[in-house]
């Protein structure tokens, strides 16, 4: 096979690493579960690239990302419930429908302040067939939380959980009381690595989590950003602990913890004068 523009040689080369015996072992084990967290990471590429302005960069990510579309309609083919011809159908369809100003067959323009308030008249309208055609559930109870879309990042969506409850009181009214929360939640980690249970470990761990999302609604910082922040922080002294050791003549497998924990703390403390200038500097 050789490249090409044309979408129909990706679904043929999908199709080809999805066939049993000549395909890609690889592929072949995969299932829409194991496929969802690449889907995800892949968004971000896309995202990631956009923010730093390289198109090349962005060319590249789109087709990464495009390809998760045909890989999870690849699967979904061979369960014959849908094939990437439908997903396409369906956008293009959801498209035509939310624009009627746009591809209206006669006269049917839209004044520019009547745009949005047809946009959400047809979602809801889309979101009822969607509801009519799932099975019957007990519609009784209908949740607080039941707006918040569950297909956020896990951060986001924890931060939009939390900001909904406390619409209702349900909330604590001093960051100190979430610190709490937090040492109680890394207790009761410690108790499960007692027990040793990876299961348990995980549900702690993702308690643990929620909770820190907590504090950072509480003193105002958005938990993403802030991680991001720190991942860089992160990959800024682990490179200083890399060219520390380069220029030693030595490699990272060389070193021992005991000298990386101590490189760490010297690029920590490089940081320091440089974050007391720029706090100095805004106080100005």
């Amino acid at each position: 096979m050789t490249p090409s523009r044309d979408i129909s040689r990706l679904i043929e080369i999908m199709a080809a690493l999805r066939t049993p015996v000549t395909g890609c072992p690889w592929d072949l084990e995969q299932n829409f579960a194991t496929i969802a967290p690449y889907t995800i990471e892949e968004a971000y590429e896309v995202a990631d690239a956009i923010a730093r302005g390289d198109l090349d960069d962005l060319r590249e990510e789109l087709g990464d990302l495009l390809l998760q579309v045909v890989y999870h309609a690849r699967m979904a083919e061979e369960q014959n419930a849908f094939a990437f011809g439908d997903v396409v159908e369906a956008i293009t369809g959801k498209l035509i429908r939310r624009h009627p100003h746009v591809f209206a067959d006669k006269d049917g323009n839209i004044a520019p302040a009547g745009v949005k308030s047809a946009w959400e008249r047809i979602k809801a309208e889309e979101k009822a067939e969607r509801a009519a055609r799932r099975p019957t559930e007990d519609t009784t109870h209908k949740s607080l939380l039941s707006s918040i879309k569950a297909g956020q990042p896990a951060l986001t969506r924890a931060m939009e959980l939390q900001r909904k409850a406390s619409t209702v009181g349900f909330d604590w009214n001093d960051p100190r009381a979430v610190l709490h929360k937090i040492r109680e939640e890394a207790d009761e980690i410690e108790a499960a690595l007692d027990n040793g249970k990876p299961d348990e470990l995980a549900a702690e761990t993702g308690d643990l989590l929620f909770a820190l999302v907590n504090l950072a609604r509480h003193v105002g910082a958005d938990p993403e950003t802030a991680l991001r922040g720190t991942n860089a922080k992160f990959e800024r002294r682990f490179a200083y602990i890399e060219r520390v050791l380069a220029a030693k003549g030595r490699s990272l497998e060389d070193a021992t913890l005991a000298e990386m924990d101590a490189l760490w703390d010297e690029a920590k403390e490089a940081e320091q004068p440089a974050a007391s200038a720029s706090a100095r500097s805004d106080r100005r």
